[in-house]
């Protein structure tokens, strides 16, 4: 094993690193990577079954084989060049691609008694400070997802971090919101050149000026005055817009499937859930600002008054909140249903404002129930969903690679609706800044076709807002 002396840095990877994103090794550009034997074994151990870490393990195994292919010991020692591969070629960027290591002898470092090396962390531990040792003009880095693991590192001063190649953006508060404020003197800088129009009984402007390119498709512009102008962006060209007055169902007059907007953020969200011309919709938002009611109330008026889809599929990631209470009975419903506790508390509220007596609201609930139909995340890949409204709740557990297996789907004429809260993500190694949902949020704000709206202000009840700001 002979590192090269240069200025580059060699980043020793932990195995979670390499199980969260198989791609890591090729994300590294120019700098040089390590692999300790510890590393391959844990690997070997996670490699069967048929989830999402297992399939990231065998495609791991599948890279690091096309790079050893054909190689001899000593081209082993001198470093796997990383362009070996064309994957490692285009994901690099610019610059000579580093070169990949294994471990092919033993290094040790005495550790301090309370950490023995056969515990795999710290046998990466001992690893570090060995490699440290040997090639003191390196700067040896631990890349690790796990937080005990960089807390131990500090403890050793060992230089210890985090992978931040899957992060879509720096920093949450950044995310966009699909929503924003227009100056006061909007119409005075933008006044002059407007064009207006009614089309399909909604009015339509074509502003021209310095802010249009600012804009999104389909971002929600208003002003906080007492004019209540709300508009969508329907399309944007350079310094040209189109904007669409968006539609108030504030009023019970104009309420969709029983349901009212409480708020702005809600009113929009409406507006484009019903929307025919959008076929992918992104809700956040905190518990009790109405995400799940708004996307069933929409799809049930599409699906049953307005036949725009065949029926309803809501799924989502089986992620507990405590202890896993184990297999579960029965059919494929049956088995999502314990998961579904906000799609019946949603159904039977939305069932209830359809008839006045029991009898009325029990045959509402089995119509609904017979155009909503529950699926798992197990089942979806391979398949095609035709005219489908598509409710994918708890979408913040996904990661990037799920999210788009589940978006891609979808068949002609199926709307896509992923609905989430960034502050209650439970699958491991996941964050607010690299989670599928983010991910989508940020990639998908320049089409046409999509939407977007967090939304801020809880409306469940009084004691669940309090909680909420308080807890």
């Amino acid at each position: 094993m002979n590192i090269k002396s240069t200025a580059k840095k060699l980043f020793v990877l932990d195995t979670n690193v390499l199980m969260h994103d198989p791609t890591s090794i090729f994300r590294f550009q120019e700098h040089n990577l390590f692999i300790p034997m510890v590393v391959l074994e844990e690997l070997d151990h996670a490699k069967k079954g048929m989830s999402d870490v297992s399939r990231n393990v065998r495609q791991v195994s599948r890279f690091l084989d096309e790079l050893i292919r054909d190689a001899d010991q000593h081209t082993i020692n001198e470093g796997l060049p990383l362009s070996r591969i064309e994957h490692g070629a285009t994901a690099t960027g610019n610059g000579t691609p580093g070169r990949l290591y294994f471990q092919t002898r033993q290094l040790s470092h005495l550790l301090p008694p309370d950490l023995p090396g056969q515990i795999a962390d710290n046998s990466i531990l001992s690893i570090v400070l060995a490699l440290s040792k040997e090639h003191p003009d390196i700067n040896v880095i631990l890349v690790s997802k796990d937080i005990n693991m960089r807390i131990k590192a500090a403890a050793l001063q060992i230089s210890a971090e985090d992978y931040h190649n899957d992060q879509t953006i720096e920093d949450i508060d950044l995310l966009y919101s699909g929503a924003m404020a227009l100056e006061a003197n909007f119409w005075e800088e933008h006044g002059s050149k407007m064009e207006s129009w009614q089309e399909n009984n909604l009015t339509y402007y074509r502003i021209q000026g310095p802010h249009v390119a600012e804009w999104y498709p389909r971002q929600f512009l208003y002003l906080e005055d007492e004019s209540g102008f709300e508009a969508i962006v329907k399309s944007c060209d350079g310094e040209t817009a189109v904007l669409q007055l968006a539609q108030d169902f504030r009023t019970k007059s104009h309420n969709v499937w029983g349901v009212s907007a409480k708020n702005r953020e809600q009113n929009f969200a409406l507006n484009v859930l019903l929307d025919p011309d959008i076929d992918f919709v992104t809700l956040l938002g905190t518990a009790g600002t109405g995400k799940t009611l708004l996307a069933l109330a929409a799809g049930l008026s599409l699906t049953l008054e307005h036949k725009a889809y065949l029926e309803i599929i809501m799924t989502r990631e089986t992620m507990p909140v405590g202890e896993d209470i184990g297999f579960l009975p029965g059919s494929e419903e049956e088995k999502m249903a314990p998961w579904m506790g906000a799609l019946m508390d949603n159904l039977e509220l939305l069932g209830s404002r359809s008839g006045t007596t029991d009898w009325e609201q029990g045959a509402s609930h089995n119509v609904l129930m017979n155009r909503v139909k529950i699926r798992s995340l197990n089942f979806m890949r391979g398949r095609t969903f035709l005219n489908r409204y598509l409710i994918i709740d708890e979408a913040q557990n996904l990661t990037p690679k799920q999210m788009k297996t589940l978006i891609t789907r979808a068949g002609p004429g199926t709307k896509i609706i992923c609905i989430g809260n960034l502050s209650q993500i439970d699958t491991p190694y996941l964050t607010p800044t690299s989670s599928g949902l983010t991910y989508v949020v940020d990639r998908f704000k320049n089409w046409e076709n999509s939407a977007h709206i967090t939304l801020r202000r809880g409306e469940r009840s009084r004691l669940a807002d309090y909680a909420s700001d308080i807890l």
